[in-house]
């Protein structure tokens, strides 16, 4: 095959890669790393740090997972999967049913957690398997000679995910290490991170709910643009109060939403078709132009900046405050 094919949908063009699972290594309790590579060598499409892409799994699921190698790689994507107990089947298809030498599909990279290089100084808080967008990003400011540090807390050294990595990087006089079971649970202690970090001072934190409320709240007097996160999962429950009618406009076709789904299952129950992969609000897979109406964000893409704008709404988790959507499908 080429480098990547291009696949044409409903209102994206959406390019994917046909990999095969060159290896999956043990990482932690529950996490296992896969590298993923083009089957006859060709160069992958280039990634930024902080980057994801998504997996397409053979039983019709598709899942984000960020990126954690080093983005001056070519050859290859590496991502790091925890075992999730609540999982909706795409972790454990690929701890349960993955294997080397198999082949799946995955997106080209994008990224909605940009790593800003130029910053004097650079704090990395991750929780768990959030080390892995956040460790690419160490890998790229080490090789540029910036300056930065890393907080890293797991509920034990058995259940930090790339542990061996960054032990064995000649990186740790840059790192702090914070285990529950050694600390008596402890939390990471982000106000006094946050007020004695250097002036101009860039954070990024990637981890559960609970770390990243703590971070945001540690941050709130801080300049938005020195303050980036990324979810494993979104804080608020999508919007599914339906009552209102959604207008496609380049088809004339209207669907109506009912209660208790989204636009994107009300899309798809009426045979439209729209790319989407986390139906989270996490990816921005599914990212539609609005015409007219009012949305109901509720994702983890758009700024706020973003959501006044009224531009662009994720219709996987968003719905509409008024009685009729107009999108650009």
């Amino acid at each position: 095959m080429s480098e990547y094919s291009v696949v044409e949908e409903t209102h994206a063009i959406q390019q994917v890669l046909d990999v095969r699972i060159h290896s999956i290594t043990y990482s932690a309790e529950d996490v296992l790393l896969f590298d993923l590579r083009p089957e006859r060598g060709e160069s992958m499409p280039p990634f930024s740090p902080g980057a994801h892409i998504d997996i397409r799994m053979p039983n019709g699921l598709s899942r984000s997972y960020s990126l954690l190698n080093n983005s001056e790689e070519r050859h290859r994507y590496v991502v790091g999967i925890r075992k999730d107990a609540k999982s909706r089947g795409g972790s454990v298809w690929m701890h349960d049913y993955a294997r080397a030498g198999g082949l799946l599909t995955v997106s080209c990279p994008r990224n909605h957690f940009e790593l800003f290089e130029e910053a004097d100084h650079s704090i990395f808080i991750a929780g768990g398997i959030g080390i892995t967008p956040l460790w690419s990003m160490i890998q790229r400011l080490s090789a540029l000679k910036r300056s930065w540090f890393l907080y890293y807390g797991a509920r034990s050294r058995g259940a930090a995910a790339l542990l061996p990595e960054i032990t064995s990087s000649g990186w740790m006089s840059h790192v702090c290490l914070s285990f529950d079971d050694e600390t008596n649970g402890r939390f990471i202690d982000f106000d006094h991170i946050i007020t004695s970090a250097p002036e101009n001072t860039h954070f990024y934190c990637c981890g559960p709910e609970p770390m990243l409320q703590a971070y945001q709240r540690a941050c709130a007097a801080i300049d938005p643009g020195r303050v980036h996160l990324e979810y494993f999962s979104p804080p608020e429950s999508p919007a599914l109060k339906g009552g209102y009618v959604v207008r496609l406009a380049r088809s004339g076709v209207c669907v109506e939403v009912q209660e208790g789904r989204s636009i994107l299952e009300s899309l798809e129950s009426a045979g439209v078709s729209v790319p989407s992969s986390c139906q989270q609000g996490i990816c921005g897979v599914c990212e539609t132009r609005i015409i007219s109406g009012t949305p109901d964000h509720r994702d983890l893409v758009l700024t706020e900046e973003e959501r006044a704008s009224g531009e662009t709404m994720m219709i996987c988790c968003s719905g509409s405050l008024g009685s009729e959507l107009v999108l650009d499908l």
